[in-house]
């Protein structure tokens, strides 16, 4: 629950420019997304800064339906990878847990990858398991 996909955050989001921002000297868009009424969501809002060279995603805060800040999330070290710009690595920080953080490093990354129908066979499911 710490990422939301991109298509909930266009489907399920209200979002609103609250305008612009620099994250660690790049400049960036603030925008903040509130759920629809509808939307069966975890967060009660989003803000998140995008970057306006790449439009990457260098910071997001994820607060809960009290509106009280429960982690933040930094996008950093800008790459490219598999022929596209991205941060390859994302640092978790939980509100309110001083020096805890959770961070993923992605070494390299593949798009648009073709894959054999037969990799999602129950069998081979059951060995990659």
């Amino acid at each position: 629950d710490d990422l939301v996909k991109m298509s909930s955050m266009v489907q399920d989001y209200e979002q609103t420019l609250l305008g612009q921002e620099p994250v660690e000297g790049r400049d960036a868009y603030k925008i903040e997304m509130i759920p629809k009424e509808e939307a069966a969501v975890v967060w009660g809002k989003i803000i998140t800064w995008v970057d306006q060279e790449e439009f990457l995603f260098l910071k997001t805060e994820y607060y809960d339906e009290d509106d009280e800040l429960i982690n933040t999330v930094f996008g950093r070290n800008i790459k490219t990878m598999g022929g596209r710009s991205v941060t390859s690595r994302l640092e978790i920080l939980p509100q309110g847990e001083s020096g805890s953080k959770t961070v993923l490093d992605y070494q390299e990354l593949a798009f648009d990858e073709p894959i054999a129908d037969d990799f999602f066979s129950l069998q081979n499911m059951k060995r990659i398991k």
